[in-house]
């Protein structure tokens, strides 16, 4: 896979076909993240997680479900990996960034759909596992872009004065669909 393919497929997977902005699957962590230093372990944590489940996935798919004629079980393959995951990657993070407070993110990358939605949509693509590491590499950089901007976007919300019915999730919701539209200013970025 050429160089320029895999640049554009990492640029399109964090900021154009956003796996938490155009295709809703990891708006739940995004909501439950509150500190900054939360926010980046997060970001972090989902990056790597996303990368390892893909490659392994891939690999797994690729030399076990497939020459098995076992591809209808590749959810329920990828979801145990996926969870399995989650503990060697925190405590990765956790040796490698000591400072970053990793409890109590094991059940937000537990529930973080785009973790798997990465490694189905990389595997349903089938061109290479160059191109399922650009993926997953830009889906996790671009998860942790928007996890970021909307902790700057909340906290700048809470020194407002907001009407009574919109505070608190009304309004998280509205500025997560205002930054929806704001991203889908980078289509016009890539030209096919």
């Amino acid at each position: 896979m050429p160089m320029t393919d895999m640049l554009l497929t990492l640029v399109s997977a964090a900021l154009i076909n956003n796996f938490v902005l155009q295709m809703p699957l990891a708006v739940d962590p995004m909501l439950a993240a509150h500190s900054r230093s939360r926010v980046h372990a997060l970001g972090i944590a989902t990056t790597v997680l996303m990368a390892v489940s893909s490659m392994l996935g891939y690999l797994l798919d690729h030399y076990l479900l497939q020459p098995l004629a076992m591809t209808a079980l590749r959810l329920f393959v990828f979801l145990p990996l996926t969870a399995l995951l989650i503990r060697p990657v925190l405590g990765l993070l956790t040796r490698l960034r000591p400072t970053l407070p990793t409890e109590g993110l094991w059940p937000l990358l537990l529930g973080n759909a785009g973790v798997l939605g990465v490694v189905l949509l990389g595997i349903e693509d089938d061109k290479g596992l160059a191109h399922m590491a650009a993926l997953s590499l830009g889906a996790g950089l671009g998860f942790w872009l928007v996890l970021s901007l909307f902790s700057d976007l909340r906290q700048r919300i809470a020194d407002n004065d907001i009407p009574l019915p919109f505070r608190g999730l009304p309004v998280e919701l509205i500025s997560a669909g205002l930054m929806a539209v704001a991203f889908l200013g980078f289509n016009a970025m890539i030209k096919a």
